[in-house]
């Protein structure tokens, strides 16, 4: 695949715009990650399988990629834009455990919740609190421009010195002004002037605090993306990805900080953003369902991989209306495309992907990661006419991307049904036990019902007529 035919939705410039990397032999991507103050909810999970096909996608096209994806484990605040107590320092509270231990138990969650979702690990994992020193020396360094000021509770950036700054939020700048003026602190400068450090409460002790120039206290939340992707991705790099909701506030004071501190514009090429899982006419939330996280949704019988495909059924861009219903019907299409894959796996051998099938599929990924359009490639071919092996061969090749592990997939990812699983159970003892007449009679018993099996050394599956 040729690099030059990838496309992808910019969130700056709001058009599609051919991706031409500043490296033209690596990709350096930063995708925003988790604050880790409590199990990630469902909705969470969507900006990672979304990063993870970007990447995929650009190795599948020969590029080599390195991916930061940061852990945010201190500085966001109940409000996004620097109000409200620190969400980690509340679980703590809540749960009754210190900080670090807080941080620790989300952390390995979100990693395990991922990792079931087969999306890859970044090249590179960032804490918040492991690079406090780079925070500091940004925001010195933002101070010295003339950037920012201190006032007696921390230290802001001064919007007003950034003509580009409400570009990528679309922020009316001037109606906020007027909105906020009565809620402001005195100090705040403008509406829009956002935290670069914060100065821990006088005569309040919190379990997350740093000796700074400016006094005892801890990072902004948006300072900290800025300090480690420069560190690790340079002080201009390629994507920058995130879930849609953090346009109006995060990414652009991200933007305004780093521009202003690095000289450069624009900081980063291309923002890539997906749209939010829905739940009725809501996002996702905790007050619309959002408690519900992937091991909620794997008791009630869906397989990891499965919400996946789900994920995947979308443009990555749009809106993705959230139901069990739909949910299950994600599950029930990946089983299938998991029975063709075992059935074709059969007949591996060394034939070569068809070209024609391998165009089209690329031409989906390169109009701006066009996933349910890929799987409609997917789907085409394991109808059609084509010779097994080829298929095979096909869906392997696909499948770097798609993520999907048909490789090795296992009866038990088919599809499913207690009662029949159970008769399948019943009949395979039968076997076992010599007891052939009881096995055809349960054969028969399923036949009846339109359920067809099939024997194999990996076991039996079944499928309906």
């Amino acid at each position: 695949m040729s690099p030059k035919t990838l496309r992808f939705f910019n969130s700056l410039t709001r058009e599609k715009e051919e991706f031409v990397p500043l490296d033209p032999d690596q990709v350096r991507i930063y995708s925003c990650g988790p604050t880790v103050y409590s199990h990630q909810h469902i909705g969470n999970m969507r900006p990672y399988v979304f990063a993870d096909v970007l990447k995929r996608t650009l190795r599948y096209c020969g590029y080599r990629v390195k991916h930061v994806i940061n852990i945010t484990d201190v500085g966001h605040l109940t409000d996004d834009a620097d109000a409200g107590d620190d969400k980690m320092e509340l679980a703590a509270q809540r749960e009754g455990i210190s900080i670090w231990d807080i941080a620790e138990r989300y952390t390995d969650l979100f990693r395990r919740d991922i990792s079931r979702l087969h999306v890859l690990d970044p090249d590179l994992w960032s804490r918040a609190t492991d690079h406090i020193p780079e925070q500091i020396e940004m925001v010195q360094t933002l101070e010295q421009k003339g950037y920012a000021y201190a006032t007696s509770d921390g230290v802001y950036f001064d919007t007003s010195k950034d003509h580009r700054y409400p570009q990528l939020g679309q922020r009316d700048l001037a109606q906020q002004e007027s909105q906020d003026r009565i809620q402001r602190s005195d100090e705040k400068r403008n509406s829009a002037d956002f935290a670069l450090w914060k100065c821990s409460p006088r005569g309040e002790k919190r379990q997350m605090e740093w000796e700074s120039p400016w006094g005892t206290g801890f990072p902004g939340w948006h300072i900290e993306c800025s300090a480690m992707s420069s560190k690790y991705l340079g002080e201009q790099f390629d994507i920058h990805t995130g879930g849609i909701d953090h346009i109006p506030v995060h990414h652009p004071n991200e933007i305004a900080q780093s521009e202003a501190a690095f000289g450069v514009h624009p900081w980063v090429r291309t923002w890539m953003h997906n749209g939010w899982l829905m739940f009725g006419d809501e996002k996702i939330s905790k007050s619309t369902g959002g408690l519900l996280n992937l091991e909620d949704l794997v008791e009630q019988g869906i397989e990891p991989l499965a919400f996946r495909f789900f994920f995947l059924s979308a443009v990555y861009r749009q809106q993705l209306s959230f139901s069990m219903e739909a949910l299950a019907g994600a599950q029930k299409s990946y089983r299938r495309l998991v029975r063709h894959a075992m059935e074709l796996r059969e007949a591996a051998g060394d034939a070569q992907p068809d070209p024609d099938y391998r165009a089209r599929f690329v031409r989906a990924l390169a109009d701006d990661l066009n996933t349910p359009q890929a799987l409609a490639v997917v789907w085409e071919l394991v109808r059609s006419e084509l010779e097994p092996a080829a298929k095979w061969a096909l869906l392997v090749d696909f499948d770097q991307v798609l993520g999907l592990d048909l490789a090795h997939a296992s009866p038990a990812d088919g599809e499913a049904d207690a009662e029949i699983d159970a008769l399948i159970q019943e009949r395979n003892d039968a076997r076992a036990a010599k007891d052939f007449g009881r096995a055809d009679q349960i054969r028969d018993i399923l036949q009846e019902r339109g359920i067809v099996l099939e024997d194999s050394p990996e076991g039996t599956i079944w499928r309906r007529e």
